[in-house]
């Protein structure tokens, strides 16, 4: 994990590491290259958030042009470029922090094929008192997997999140390992909602909704099941609101 995390840092950074294999800051002589690199990230992060402020109160329509065309193409492509910026540094951001929390018992995450923009979580935090954390005992089940990707346009619009494993029924899961959450929706998204906080709210979730293992069928949840159900959500949430949905969509 702290491979990749410092591949990453050299990358956008151009800073030395000075963690350990496990991702904890090493101590000695390299006390002050970690201050500096924790100081690049705090100032990474403050750039980031006046860029995502700036890209909010952006509007290309007000560009100027002889037609209205050449204008807007230009801001466009601007605009563009700069919100790729802000997801790389955002991401870079919260993956360190999450993988920098050597005493972080609730959950793990790491890049999937060394892409920033797609990481498996592992989750190992679930209600002692629920029937789901009974099932994961009795099954030997370590964590529930989730897999993350993040659109072009994060953090403007919410990542795609999934159950990989174990097979889950009811808690709010759908088809495919597709999860029913107001938040993970263009409409409930917020940019400033971080990897943690939607992890942290999928836990609480998926026991309320009286989750369970699926027990029955072998059958792995599969990625485009779980966008297809996903569309389906948004659509139905659309006409329905999020009071009272039918059943059978979440």
């Amino acid at each position: 994990m702290a491979s990749v995390f410092r591949k990453l840092v050299r990358r956008d950074t151009r800073n030395g590491d000075g963690s350990d294999k496990n991702g904890c800051k090493a101590k000695g002589d390299s006390d002050h290259k970690n201050e500096r690199k924790d100081e690049d990230f705090s100032n990474q992060a403050n750039q980031s958030n006046d860029e995502t402020r700036h890209l909010n109160n952006s509007n290309p329509a007000k560009s100027q042009g002889s037609n209205g065309l050449k204008g807007n193409t230009d801001v466009s492509e601007m605009t563009s470029s700069h919100a790729q910026r802000v997801r790389s540094k955002r991401l870079m951001k919260e993956f360190h922090d999450v993988t920098m929390r050597c005493d972080n018992k609730l959950f793990s995450a790491e890049l999937v094929e060394d892409n920033l923009f797609e990481w498996n979580v592992k989750l190992y935090k679930i209600d002692t008192d629920s029937l789901l954390y009974r099932d994961m005992v009795e099954t030997g089940t370590k964590f529930i997997l989730l897999n993350i990707t993040f659109p072009d346009n994060f953090p403007f619009a919410p990542p795609f999140m999934r159950v990989s494993a174990p097979r889950i029924e009811g808690g709010f899961v759908l088809d495919g390992g597709a999860i029913c959450m107001e938040l993970l929706t263009p409409k409930g998204w917020s940019s400033a909602y971080t990897v943690e906080a939607i992890v942290l709210q999928f836990s609480a979730a998926v026991v309320k909704g009286q989750g369970r293992i699926d027990r029955s069928t072998k059958k792995a949840f599969s990625k485009k099941e779980a966008e297809s159900a996903y569309k389906r959500l948004v659509k139905t949430h659309e006409k329905y609101g999020w009071v009272t949905p039918p059943k059978s969509e979440g």
